[in-house]
């Protein structure tokens, strides 16, 4: 429910007492109360020749049956699933990361591992055919795939997506894990 209100003119003689209050200079006054509180300020500063980190890899919310399934997470954020794994809600994101090299150089990018697995509290799930957002992209592998960085001020940034494999009756809750990415400025 919305409220009115109304504002009635006052007679001049009043108006004018009323301005003459507002603009009154300020006479002595109880203090008044000050607080403050504090935020934060974050800075990476890059060393030449390396990379890090933006954000990690997240599947997003998923609903598990009693068939098993995939979730593809393409490096543009797309989500797609197929067999028993369905998706919830809005979530996922591919994992970022982010570096300075030299423009034109060349750049290796090879995995850890092609096969990664996440535990949580049900069996571990496999996440495989890790992909890096390039044009075209391409799929990461613990071979080397050589890049040129395009830049002209030698920083860039590249999106991973993965496919997340979902057991039938995956049991519900949070799963993590790790994956190593390496990059070998040439």
């Amino acid at each position: 429910m919305r409220t009115s209100h109304i504002i009635r003119p006052l007679p001049l003689q009043q108006g004018l007492a009323a301005i003459a209050l507002l603009l009154a200079p300020a006479t002595a006054s109880p203090a008044l109360a000050q607080t403050s509180t504090q935020g934060e300020a974050e800075v990476i500063i890059l060393r030449p020749l390396s990379f890090f980190r933006v954000n990690d890899l997240d599947f997003g919310d998923i609903v598990a049956s009693g068939t098993a399934g995939t979730v593809r997470l393409a490096p543009d954020g797309t989500r797609t699933r197929t067999g028993g794994a369905t998706l919830a809600g809005n979530g996922g994101e591919p994992a970022r990361f982010a570096g300075l090299g030299t423009p034109n150089r060349q750049v290796n990018i090879s995995l850890g591992s092609n096969t990664i697995w996440i535990t949580g509290p049900g069996p571990r799930m496999r996440v495989r055919d890790f992909e890096i957002g390039s044009t075209p992209t391409a799929i990461l592998s613990t071979t080397p795939t050589r890049f040129t960085i395009a830049s002209a001020l030698g920083n860039y940034n590249f999106p991973v997506g993965a496919t997340l494999e979902v057991g039938a009756n995956q049991t519900p809750g949070t799963y993590s894990g790790t994956f190593t990415i390496t990059l070998n400025y040439l």
